[in-house]
C-alpha cells in the first residue's frame, strides 16, 4: 500500500492521536503530542508500506504516555472533566476506563472508542492480536464486575 505525503497522514490522525493522549495524560498532552508526530516525521521517510499507519502513530503514542506516566508517578486523583453532550465515543470511554490498568485501559479505549480493529489495536499495542482481543476483554470484565458493585 502507497505511504500518503505525510502532511496527509498527520491531518487524519491529529485529532485521534491528541484525543488519546489526552485521556492517557491529561495535561501533558500536548507535549506528548508534540513528541509522537516529531518521532513519526523523523521515521516517516524509512517506512516501506502504508497499511496500519493509524496504529503505528498510536503505538508511538502510547509508548510515549507510558514513559510520562513513569515519569511522574500519580499523586492523587485525576481530576474530572466537563462531560459535554454529543462526546465523541472515545472521549466516553475516559472517566469509565480511569482505573483500568494501562494495556486494558488502552484496548478498550481503541476498540470501543475509536472502532479499531484488533490486528491495529495490536499494532499499537506491540503485542499480538489475540493479546489485544484479550486485553480488551478483561478490560470490558473488569468494568462489568466494578458497576455491579455498591
Amino acid at each position: 500500500m502507497r505511504i500518503p505525503p505525510f502532511e496527509s497522514f498527520y491531518e487524519q490522525n491529529k485529532d485521534p492521536v491528541f484525543a488519546h493522549l489526552r485521556r492517557l495524560l491529561g495535561d501533558g498532552a500536548e507535549d506528548a503530542f508534540q513528541e509522537t508526530f516529531l518521532r513519526a516525521l523523523r521515521a516517516y521517510p524509512r517506512l516501506k508500506d502504508g497499511r496500519h499507519l493509524r496504529a503505528w502513530v498510536f503505538t508511538i503514542a502510547g509508548r510515549i504516555a507510558i514513559d510520562e506516566a513513569r515519569k511522574q508517578r500519580p499523586r492523587g486523583a485525576m481530576p474530572e472533566l466537563a462531560a459535554e453532550d454529543g462526546l465523541p465515543p472515545h472521549a466516553e470511554l475516559g472517566p469509565l476506563t480511569d482505573e483500568l490498568p494501562p494495556k486494558e485501559r488502552a484496548a478498550v479505549v481503541l476498540r470501543y472508542g475509536f472502532d479499531l480493529p484488533y490486528d491495529e489495536i495490536a499494532a499499537a499495542l506491540g503485542s499480538s492480536e489475540d493479546a489485544a482481543r484479550q486485553a480488551a476483554s478483561s478490560g470490558v470484565r473488569r468494568l462489568r464486575e466494578r458497576s455491579k458493585q455498591p
